[in-house]
C-alpha cells in the first residue's frame, strides 16, 4: 500500500532534504526511522521536492510504499516516536498505488520571512533573515506583480541549474508586514533551484531603491543571472504548502 505523509522540519541542524554521504539531511531520518518499522527492510520515499541546508517546511510531502497493514492515522505516532524532534509528521493518508508526491502536485507555496529591526532577536536568528534596513513595501509589491505569471527564469535561478526548462509560472506573491517582520509569500506551479531566495533578494534591492519596479521586466527578458538581485539565506525560507487534486 502507498502511504502519503505531510511532514515538518526545522532545517536549522541539516544539509538539506535529500540523502547526502555522512551529512545528516531530513530524508536519511526519516527513511531510518522506517527501516527500524520494517524489521530492518530499506524503505525509500519520495517527496514533492528538495529543501536546501537551513530551509524549513510546515508542509513537505513524501509518499512511500508498505506491507504494514497500520491504521492511517497511527502512522504518525508510529513514525515520530522513532523520529528525532526537529521532524514531524503532521498527517498519513493511503492513497491509490500511482500516486506520486512530486509529479502529481499542482502548485507549491514558499514563504520567505524577515526581520527589519535595528537588532537581531535572538529567538528568531534561526527563522528569520535578518535585514536591520528601510523597505518600501509598497514598491517590492509593484514589482512582484511584473514576476507573477507565465516566464522563463533564467534570471532568477542557479547560472549553473541542470534543468534545461525554465519556464515557470507563478500564481500570486503576498507581501505582508507586521511589525518589524516582513513575510513574502509565492504561489507557483514550481520553482528553480534558489528561484525563491533570489527572487526575494531582488525584491529587497527594489524596497531599498537600489533598483525600481519598472526595471523588473527587463531583468526576466535578460535570462541573465547577472542582471537579478543576491540569493539571500537559506533559514528564512519555508516550504509552506503542496496542492494536490485532493
Amino acid at each position: 500500500m502507498r502511504v502519503k505523509c505531510i511532514v515538518s522540519y526545522d532545517g536549522t541542524q541539516f544539509s538539506g532534504y535529500q540523502v547526502q554521504p555522512n551529512k545528516r539531511t531530513v530524508q536519511s531520518e526519516i527513511e531510518n526511522s522506517l527501516l527500524k518499522l520494517h524489521k530492518g527492510q530499506a524503505v525509500k520515499i519520495y517527496a514533492s521536492g528538495r529543501t536546501d541546508a537551513q530551509v524549513h517546511a510546515l508542509g513537505q510531502v513524501f509518499h512511500f510504499d508498505t506491507h504494514l497493514t497500520i491504521p492511517k492515522e497511527k502512522w504518525p505516532y508510529a513514525l515520530n516516536s522513532l523520529l528525532p524532534d526537529d521532524i514531524s509528521i503532521k498527517e498519513a493518508v493511503y492513497v491509490d498505488d500511482d500516486f506520486h508526491s512530486r509529479f502529481h502536485a499542482l502548485k507549491k507555496e514558499y514563504r520567505y520571512q524577515i526581520n527589519t529591526a535595528k537588532i537581531q532577536d535572538v529567538f528568531k536568528r534561526h527563522y528569520m533573515y535578518h535585514f536591520p534596513y528601510h523597505l518600501d513595501v509598497d514598491l517590492m509589491r509593484k514589482a512582484s506583480q511584473y514576476l507573477c505569471g507565465t516566464h522563463d527564469f533564467t534570471s532568477f535561478c542557479v547560472a549553473k541549474t541542470e534543468v534545461e526548462d525554465k519556464v515557470r509560472t507563478i500564481f500570486s506573491i503576498d507581501i505582508v508586514k507586521k511589525d518589524s517582520d516582513i513575510i513574502f509569500s509565492f504561489i507557483g506551479n514550481g520553482f528553480l533551484y534558489n528561484m525563491v531566495r533570489i527572487l526575494v533578494g531582488t525584491l529587497l534591492e527594489v524596497g531599498q531603491g537600489i533598483r525600481t519596479p519598472e526595471s523588473i521586466p527587463a531583468v526576466i527578458k535578460g535570462r541573465d543571472r547577472g542582471l537579478s538581485g543576491k540569493t539571500v539565506p537559506g533559514h528564512g525560507l519555508y516550504l509552506w504548502k503542496v496542492y494536490y487534486d485532493n
